[in-house]
């Protein structure tokens, strides 16, 4: 059982793992022993998951999303299967306690007139700093 917040727990079922040799630190471990672990969840059919959570995780662009809705962790930052399976269990975890909250609904807001004033006050100091940089021509000589 995966816990992920209070009152939303993942049977362990639900979740696939494999496990491939990893490309990371292990010497001449990484030639003999699968220590990555690639961690299989799928959001899109998923019983755990209530309709709210589940829309907000597949509207992700994440490119850990298959078209299907089912997310892959690949995990083999360690040298041992064990932990490469907790990092994926914790990465697994933390994606979906994102979508657990809805996020706020963003209110539209207008500059103040001071602020406006402010803004086209400095726009003519540089216009008038940038002007007199120039070499002054006369037409007299």
């Amino acid at each position: 059982m995966l816990e992920i917040a209070p009152g939303l727990d993942l049977p362990d079922e639900e979740l696939v793992e494999r496990f491939v040799r990893s490309s990371g630190p292990g010497g001449q471990n990484v030639n003999k022993v699968a220590t990555a672990v690639e961690l299989r969840f799928d959001i899109a059919n998923s019983p755990s998951l209530t309709e709210p959570v589940r829309a907000r995780l597949l509207a992700k662009r994440d490119r850990r999303l298959t078209d299907e809705g089912v997310l892959v962790l690949s995990a083999q930052r360690f040298r041992t299967q064990d932990r490469n399976r907790e990092d994926a269990r914790e990465r697994l975890a933390a994606f979906i306690a994102s979508g657990l909250k809805a996020p706020k609904k963003r209110i539209a807001t207008k500059p103040s007139r001071a602020a406006k004033k402010r803004r086209l006050d400095e726009k003519r100091g540089r216009s008038t700093i940038k002007a007199s940089r120039g070499a002054r021509r006369t037409w007299d000589e």
